[in-house]
């Protein structure tokens, strides 16, 4: 086995041959902040959600691993499925929904702080998306009810321009 001095994609690109620079998405992006703040008004069968932010349109990458939310679902067995509708992409293509997309049964059977992105390992915890008018970001109690008065506070960052 020898040493190996390697690079990363967009290290290679950049500085090493040099083939342009790289969008703000990837690097020197600005980070922004979608906070969202929903209680549950009356109980809510299986499959109920709640639209939580709309990021903007064009190219948007969502840090989903530095996202945060306190989440109170008080039903039993709970969990919480993250992911988004369906949207436009910029030229005019249709984008199907994923409504786990972003995280799929995450546990939230105990009230208290949640981490994203569970189902974005293979890109950091983070998921680009490139749409015509934006990207709903939508929290779903997939096999649970959902309690009146149940709490899901919290902050969705990306990178955009």
């Amino acid at each position: 086995m020898a040493v190996t001095t390697q690079y990363s994609t967009e290290y290679n690109q950049a500085w090493v041959a040099n083939t342009g620079n790289l969008e703000t998405n990837v690097q020197r992006g600005r980070v922004r902040v979608a906070y969202f703040t929903a209680t549950q008004d009356g109980a809510g069968d299986a499959t109920s959600s709640v639209a939580l932010c709309k990021l903007p349109a064009g190219k948007v990458r969502l840090l989903a691993s530095q996202s945060k939310a306190y989440v109170n679902w008080t039903t039993s067995s709970a969990t919480l499925d993250l992911g988004w509708d369906a949207y436009v992409s910029p030229d005019g293509t249709a984008v199907t929904a994923d409504p786990n997309g972003i995280d799929d049964g995450l546990d939230v059977d105990t009230a208290g702080y949640q981490t994203f992105g569970n189902a974005l390992t293979a890109t950091g915890g983070t998921k680009l998306f490139e749409s015509k008018n934006g990207v709903v970001i939508r929290a779903t109690s997939q096999d649970e009810a959902i309690a009146d008065g149940d709490d899901l506070v919290g902050f969705l960052l990306y990178v955009v321009d």
